[in-house]
């Protein structure tokens, strides 16, 4: 089988209108991996891990865990709703677009959003907990010190980013997101004093 050229592939990310449809997938999976992940290392901050290997250990599960349920959700449901609108073309055109741009198109935009979906959490997981990677470098207080404040960071920058997409206060965007990275530490206070 022939793999299609970079113009071929250009073509079929304008016909499938690929690029507002990633950027919404990454902006949510990324926000929803550095969520959770903030989640994690409250989590494991007042649950007294003190192993800088367990905190790697738990957020790289996680973060595969959630990479893994964004693909697969992100590759069923978008291959459902462009089979569909593929099968209504075909209905109003009486001709199968299998074979055609078009449905090339629609394959190539099912395997992108997927990737895309999958792989915006666990590149904002690595960014959260790349300070645990240092090992004795650094204090395990200070590792996660340094990562609370990149989790906080990118909650802030996906707040940016989707504030330039939808011509908002960037800062006034990006403050919204941080809110609910504050939410998660409160709660995860809340439940060491209930646990305690």
């Amino acid at each position: 089988m022939k793999l299609p050229s970079i113009r071929t592939l250009r073509e079929y990310h304008r016909i499938a209108r690929v690029g507002e449809i990633a950027r919404r997938y990454f902006a949510l999976n990324a926000f929803d991996g550095a969520l959770t992940i903030l989640g994690v290392l409250v989590g494991s901050y007042f649950g007294q891990i003190r192993n800088g290997g367990s905190v790697i250990t738990l957020v790289l599960t996680a973060s595969f865990a959630i990479g893994i349920s964004g693909f697969y959700g992100a590759y069923m449901i978008e291959r459902a709703e462009r089979r569909r609108a593929l099968a209504e073309l075909e209905e109003s055109t009486l001709s199968s677009l299998k074979d055609t741009e078009i449905g090339h198109a629609s394959v190539y935009a099912t395997i992108v959003v997927s990737i895309v979906d999958g792989l915006s959490p666990f590149a904002a997981s690595i960014v959260a907990v790349s300070p645990f990677f240092l090992g004795n470098l650094i204090s395990i207080d200070t590792a996660f010190l340094t990562s609370f404040v990149l989790a906080f960071a990118e909650l802030f920058g996906l707040g940016i980013f989707l504030g330039v997409i939808s011509r908002e206060n960037m800062a006034f965007s990006g403050f919204k997101m941080v809110v609910a990275g504050v939410l998660c530490v409160l709660i995860g206070y809340l439940l060491k004093g209930a646990a305690l």
